[in-house]
């Protein structure tokens, strides 16, 4: 059962990782501009993570999956017309990043991180009181 607690708190902490991961490649890309024509360099596609729970086969849940998805709606239309990328009116894409977005997504996965250790830690506790308890049987 201990190791069961554990690997779904693993699985947890697996999907803060993920979610400071693409956080830290949308902050790091914002400025990654290109081009919204067809064929030409296209600007950066911000990602988020899209969860999914994991289960036995008797539906009892054994952590979660965490994958990489693009945004929705990855860029927005900006005037640079001096840019390499600008089309005939000046226009070009710019990533959908939001950093106020980004920010509370760094917040909510280091609690994550928190609550996924504190959970490991409570589990080695118990696995403890229990072997306590088997040696004064003993």
């Amino acid at each position: 059962m201990v190791g069961s607690i554990i690997s779904t708190a693993l699985s947890g902490l697996a999907a803060a990782t993920k979610k400071v991961e693409a956080s830290a490649s949308n902050i790091a890309n914002i400025q990654t501009s290109g081009s919204l024509e067809a064929g030409q360099q296209a600007p950066y596609t911000p990602i988020t993570t899209q969860q999914t729970a994991i289960t036995d086969q008797n539906g009892a849940g054994q952590g979660v999956r965490s994958e990489f998805t693009p945004k929705e709606q990855p860029f927005t239309p900006a005037f640079d017309p001096d840019s390499p990328f600008a089309n005939a009116d000046g226009i070009i894409g710019v990533p959908n990043v939001n950093l106020a977005e980004e920010a509370v997504n760094l917040i909510v996965a280091e609690l994550s991180y928190k609550a996924n250790i504190q959970t490991i830690k409570v589990a080695e506790e118990l696995s403890d009181e229990l072997l306590s308890i088997f040696d004064e049987k003993a």
